[in-house]
């Protein structure tokens, strides 16, 4: 069981990195920035797979995803503190998605 829910968080990751890049590689940002931007998301959906918390799922994936991205924010704001807002957006709908998700298609299986 445990195996199949690392599979389906790295996978629901992959696709929340997906969705994040896009819009970056349209806005023609660095690739060190879209590659940052989409392994962070890989690793939150692992961690959301794995990490036991007896808390809403939703809350879960805000949390997880937060507290990845704290390290990179931190940079990144002391550089263009402005960037933050599409990046705060995008976590806060990414990280509540994925947890949602990976809750649900845990629960069916």
């Amino acid at each position: 069981m445990k195996v199949k829910k690392i599979k389906i968080g790295i996978l629901l990751g992959i696709v929340a990195g997906i969705i994040d890049v896009i819009p970056m590689i349209l806005q023609n940002l660095t690739w060190d920035a879209n590659l940052s931007a989409f392994t962070m998301w890989i690793i939150v959906g692992f961690l959301i797979a794995t990490i036991d918390l007896n808390i809403n799922s939703i809350i879960k994936g805000l949390l997880i995803a937060f507290l990845v991205l704290l390290p990179s924010a931190i940079l990144i704001g002391w550089q263009e503190p402005i960037s933050l807002i599409p990046i705060i957006i995008m976590t806060t709908i990414l990280g509540g998605l994925l947890g949602f998700s990976i809750e649900k298609i845990m629960k069916k299986k």
